[in-house]
This record gives C-alpha cells, sequence and structure tokens, in this order.
C-alpha cells in the first residue's frame, strides 16, 4: 500500500488517482530551494532494493545513521519494537541542518521510548526513489513495521515535540521521569535534592531549558546564591532570555533585592501614617515576600498598582512580575494574582 503526506502532515493510504502532497518549505533534490512539489508518496511494503543485513549503528543507540542496505533492520524491524523516526537530509539541504539537530535532541530526551534513524539521500539514491523523497527534509515515523505519521520541511522544535508525543503516546523517558522527580522534590522542600536531580538531567540533556532553569531555581531555595549567580553568568546570553530560565533568574534576582529588607512593622507604621508613600510601601513589599508572607507582599504591590500605575517608571508591576514569575505560572498566588493584576490596569 502506498501512503501519502498530506496538508497536515499527516500520513494517510493514498486514495486511487491521488497524486497531492503536503505543503510547506523544503529544498528540492537538486539542491534549490523552493515550493513543494506535489506526489510526495511513499511504498514502505515494496522490498525492492532493500536487502535485510545487520544493523548500520549500534542495537542501543538512540539516533544513527543507516543506509539502503540496513533500512529494513533498522527501521522496519526496528519499529516493532520501538517508534521510529526516519530523517532523510543531506549535507547540502538548508532546512535539514536545522532540522537534524533539534529532532536528535527531543529524540535523546525522549529517553528510549523513540529512536531515529538518519538517510542521507545523496548516499542512498536508490532508497530515495523508492521512497518516492523529492524534497527534503523529508521525516516519516514508523512503528510496529508500518509508517504512521511523517512531514516535510522545516518545522518549530514545540511541533517537534507534539509529533514525537503523539507517535509515543504521551511515554515518558528517562529525562522527563528524572526532571519530574526534581520538581517534586523542589516543591516538598528538599532543594539539594532537587539541585542533585536537575544536574542529573542536564547532563542528560546539556541544554534542556528545564533542567537548567531547575538547577538555578533549587540553588536559589538552598540558599546557595554563590552557585546560582554562577550558573547564569555563565549561560550564553541568549539562553538567558529563554522563557523557564528567565523566569529562574527573575526569582534569582528577587532573593538579591529582599536579602536586605527592611523591618516589616517599622514599614507597616509608615504607610499607616501615610498610605501615598509608595516607596514604604514598596519595601513593606519586598519585607514581606523575604519573610515568605507572599500573598502579603502581592497585595501590596497590587494596592501600589491600583493608586498610581506608573509609579517610579512602573516599579511595582516589574516586581509583581518577578514574584510571580519566583512562584511558577501554576501556583495559586500567581493565578490569581495576575487575574487581580488585570482587573487593575483595566479598571
Amino acid at each position: 500500500m502506498e501512503f501519502v503526506i498530506n496538508p497536515d502532515g499527516s500520513m494517510s493510504p493514498k486514495e486511487p488517482g491521488q497524486d497531492q502532497g503536503q505543503q510547506g518549505p523544503q529544498q528540492s533534490m537538486d539542491g534549490a530551494t523552493h515550493a513543494p512539489q506535489p506526489g510526495i508518496v511513499v511504498d514502505p511494503t515494496s522490498s525492492e532494493g532493500l536487502d535485510a543485513k545487520p544493523v548500520g549503528g549500534q542495537t542501543g543507540d538512540l539516533v544513527m545513521d543507516s543506509d539502503t542496505q540496513n533500512f529494513m533492520q533498522d527501521v522496519i524491524e526496528a519499529s516493532k519494537s520501538v517508534p521510529v523516526i526516519v530523517d532523510f537530509w543531506a549535507p547540502w539541504c538548508g532546512p535539514c541542518k536545522q532540522l537534524g539537530p533539534m529532532l536528535e535532541k527531543l529524540v535523546r530526551e525522549a529517553g528510549g521510548t523513540v529512536k531515529m534513524v538518519k538517510i542521507n539521500v545523496d548516499e542512498n539514491q536508490q532508497l530515495a526513489a523508492q521512497m518516492r523523497i523529492q524534497s527534503i527534509p523529508a521525516v516519516y515515523a514508523f512503528k510496529d513495521g508500518q509508517p504512521v505519521d511523517g512531514f516535510m520541511g522545516a518545522m518549530p522544535e514545540s511541533q517537534l515535540k507534539g509529533f514525537i508525543d503523539k507517535l509515543t503516546d504521551g511515554a515518558k523517558g528517562s529525562l522527563d521521569t528524572v526532571l519530574d522527580q526534581a520538581d517534586a522534590e523542589l516543591a516538598d522542600g528538599d532543594p539539594l535534592q532537587a539541585l542533585a536531580l536537575y544536574g542529573e538531567a542536564q547532563q542528560q540533556s546539556p541544554d534542556n531549558e528545564r533542567a537548567v532553569a531547575g538547577m538555578i531555581r533549587a540553588a536559589v531555595a538552598a540558599g546557595e546564591a554563590d552557585t546560582a549567580r554562577d550558573m547564569i553568568e555563565g549561560l550564553p546570553e541568549a539562553w538567558k532570555m529563554k522563557g523557564t530560565i528567565a523566569a529562574a533568574i527573575n526569582a534569582f534576582q528577587l532573593e538579591e533585592e529582599t536579602e536586605d529588607s527592611g523591618d516589616i512593622l517599622e514599614l507597616q507604621q509608615k504607610v499607616e501614617a501615610d498610605p501615598a508613600d509608595h516607596q514604604a510601601r514598596f519595601d513593606l513589599a519586598l519585607a514581606f515576600y523575604a519573610a515568605k508572607r507572599n500573598e502579603a507582599a502581592i497585595d501590596e504591590l497590587l494596592e501600589i498598582i491600583r493608586r498610581k500605575k506608573d509609579w517610579n517608571d512602573g516599579a511595582a508591576r516589574e516586581q509583581l512580575i518577578k514574584i510571580f514569575d519566583a512562584l511558577g505560572p501554576t501556583h495559586e498566588l500567581t493565578t490569581t494574582g495576575r487575574r487581580r493584576l488585570s482587573s487593575v490596569l483595566f479598571s
């Protein structure tokens, strides 16, 4: 049976007379970048040109190179045990250089729930012709010896992760398991154990954003400010802008800012004597946060915004966002606080 790639990237049996393929940015086999070609189909059941020989890579490899000779063993047979993603690429293909490394990273992070096989079409033209590969990158997913999904052209990392999650039915690999355990240890008040687990995850996947952010948060929670500072300073500037890492850095900065906060009772008396003293109220919020009285800190910052939204160039709002980042997006105080902030800003 032949399969055709649909416009949404999925694969389905080819109907008689059907010859339209998926639309997406690709690079043709002659090296030119242009719109995709119609009629991209694959006939995985044909054995022409496929000779089952010893596996092309080590059996334990999550990512491996293969070829025409070993395709049956490395892909068709292997997919009967674990799903296999096949990446058809070439050295001259620009989009391939972006897609391939992202796929490899995600496959390794999946921790054995999926494998990846790379096929250089220049060196395996017979296989590319049999699979009717006209444009690359072309990615096919095999499961139980059959193609079950696929797409062509470049794709962002978030969609690639969704592609793998769908293929593995959401199964968690070893990396996600370690990260989940680290999150639980941090939430349960054992930051040192969490730090060790995040470090273990980061060794498995050095550029994993969740692991790096977790290490910073755990170091802050453990009172290891110097360790957290060293981690942050050692990060590439581009990494500091990543969502979860930026939030962890904000949490660290907030701890630094509140380390020498004032006396709560004295600040409360100043605010009571002059409710319009926004600096005293701001200092009180920092003191509350330092004392782990997060809700009280949020209340005071929201009151400043209610009274004067643009006070001190929006310092209260900026500090409020840092608290939300420090608490995390799913924390009850974050969700309710964001709703309250929106109500104050747009009232």
